[in-house]
């Protein structure tokens, strides 16, 4: 169990729960700046049951890994790659909710607000859902950084499987409040998520 007091450990759960802590403040800061105080829940942390697990699973596999494996840990360039995909991604999803404004929640709005509008500007020129791409980029990074191979592949499925479920959800109502100038941004702009249209 030493191996959980070295250099690799402290620095890698140290960057891991820096990144969670950060994540899940700033997007409730930012819901509250954007929404005001009495409209936001803290839904808007974006904690789960589901997304315990995931954390708790992973956080396992890498108490097992570096007992067992300690070697498995010491790969930098992966660490480091993660690191900056975590921030990469971090950034595509503040972005996103920053550019939307009013128009960014957390919850799929089913009724057409009046300052609910299409935004197809700033980072919305390049993915129609970079608030989703971003995440999909910060959750998988986050275990590509702790080197966790079993948690890395497992986030990237269930992430995956996630959106590609509530992509056509939510653009079923965009299509139906926006019409044919959703169907044309649509058209010539990608998804944001692999392999979902």
């Amino acid at each position: 169990m030493t191996d959980l007091y070295s250099y690799t450990a402290c620095r890698q759960l140290s960057q891991m729960f820096l990144a969670i802590i950060f994540f899940h403040i700033s997007e409730y800061i930012l819901a509250v700046a954007i929404h005001g105080k009495s409209n936001v829940t803290l839904k808007s942390l974006l904690i789960s049951k589901n997304y315990l697990l995931a954390m708790i699973f992973s956080l396992l596999e890498y108490f097992v890994e570096i007992s067992l494996f300690p070697a498995l840990k010491e790969y930098w360039w992966v660490s480091n790659l993660g690191l900056a995909l975590v921030l990469i991604g971090e950034l595509i999803r503040k972005m996103a909710i920053i550019t939307a404004g009013q128009s960014f929640t957390h919850l799929i709005k089913i009724y057409h607000e009046e300052h609910h509008k299409l935004i197809t500007h700033g980072i919305y020129r390049f993915v129609r859902h970079p608030g989703y791409a971003g995440f999909f980029i910060w959750s998988v990074s986050t275990q590509i950084m702790l080197c966790n191979p079993i948690s890395t592949i497992g986030f990237a499925v269930v992430v995956w499987r996630f959106f590609a479920e509530r992509i056509p959800y939510e653009e079923y109502f965009l299509r139906h409040f926006f019409g044919s100038q959703y169907e044309e941004y649509a058209q010539r702009t990608p998804s944001g998520v692999p392999f979902v249209k």
